[in-house]
């Protein structure tokens, strides 16, 4: 599935390509909060790194969020692309999945399949004000789950390319 993404303000915009387009995990973490989280979690899709064709890239600035948050001692490999102007996230990748990058559901402008479940991740992290909505098929984890994107998708049936 070709996925089309823009920033708000419509500086950036770019295309990539995905075997595995449900929007199905959010997270809690205090990076996903407080980069991308308008509801107190964020959500991101998989995609394939090479795919990955953008106009603005000028206006693109990278993060790498802190992993000891508050300390700030130690800093993530993931490199969180933004759009400058306006701040919209974009998209995540890091140098230890070249092949892989992970567009934030929120700067796809295509419409996105709704999935049949959804995991809710890193909730150790979650803050008492962010109410937890699950389903009764949704599952919980205090950190991340053993399962990769592709693969949730690959056991509930949902790749675009079932030989991906």
């Amino acid at each position: 599935m070709r996925l089309q993404g823009s920033c708000h303000c419509g500086t950036v915009q770019f295309t990539c390509d995905t075997v595995a387009p449900y929007p199905y995990m959010q997270c809690y973490c205090s990076i996903c909060r407080k980069t991308a989280g308008a509801g107190g979690h964020a959500v991101n899709l998989h995609a394939d790194a090479t795919s990955l064709q953008v106009t603005g890239e000028q206006a693109i600035t990278v993060y790498r969020a802190w992993l000891d948050h508050p300390q700030r001692t130690k800093r993530s490999d993931g490199e969180r692309r933004f759009c400058s102007h306006c701040g919209t996230p974009l998209w995540v990748w890091d140098p230890r999945w070249p092949e892989l990058m992970h567009p934030f559901a929120a700067a796809i402008d295509t419409p996105l399949p709704q999935p049949p479940a959804r995991n809710h991740i890193m909730l150790a992290y979650k803050p008492d004000w962010v109410p937890l909505c699950v389903d009764e098929q949704d599952r919980r984890f205090d950190t991340y789950p053993d399962e990769s994107l592709h693969a949730w998708h690959q056991r509930h049936g949902l790749l675009d390319d079932p030989n991906a």
